[in-house]
């Protein structure tokens, strides 16, 4: 039996619309980093932390877009207004505005402090001082140009960078 000549084009129609549903949906699964451009609409001015403001170095902040209205700011403070005791643990901040992971640990919405210590770990603290996550970081000895706090696309998510130090952020 012979199908009719719009079944025929029909399906072939359907398979089509389906792979390029397909393709959009992990197009926007994909991390962006977002421009320098950008930043000034997402990164905050200045950041409260354990009883303190303090302003943000905009040269070493950083922003990545997992889904449309969901991101993650990161950002390096000047901490010279710190105790010693604060500037020895707290080096900037992290905000996401949905759960996340770092170097594979969920960590949920939220403000947040964070440093990364000599010893190859990054410490993430709630704003009123108390830390609540650790993980390991990783060293890219490869990159050529390392700044204080910059993020980059890889594999498995984003990569947030301390200098050569990096973890690993991804949205799920």
């Amino acid at each position: 039996m012979t199908q009719p000549l719009h079944f025929r084009l029909f399906l072939p129609l359907v398979f089509c619309f389906l792979f390029a549903l397909s393709t959009i949906a992990i197009a926007q699964n994909t991390p962006t980093i977002l421009a320098e451009s950008e930043l000034a609409r997402v990164v905050p001015i200045s950041f409260y932390y354990q009883g303190q403001s303090a302003p943000t170095q905009m040269r070493n902040a950083a922003a990545v877009r997992f889904a449309p209205e969901r991101y993650v700011v990161a950002g390096l403070v000047d901490t010279s207004g710190y105790s010693a005791e604060i500037r020895g643990k707290y080096e900037g901040f992290l905000i996401t505005d949905s759960a996340i992971r770092i170097g594979g640990v969920r960590l949920n919405t939220g403000a947040y402090g964070f440093g990364f210590s000599q010893n190859g770990k990054m410490n993430i603290f709630d704003i009123g001082g108390k830390l609540i996550l650790t993980v390991r970081s990783k060293i890219d000895k490869d990159l050529k140009r390392p700044r204080p706090l910059m993020m980059m696309q890889a594999a498995d998510g984003v990569r947030l960078y301390d200098g050569r130090n990096y973890v690993i952020l991804s949205a799920r």
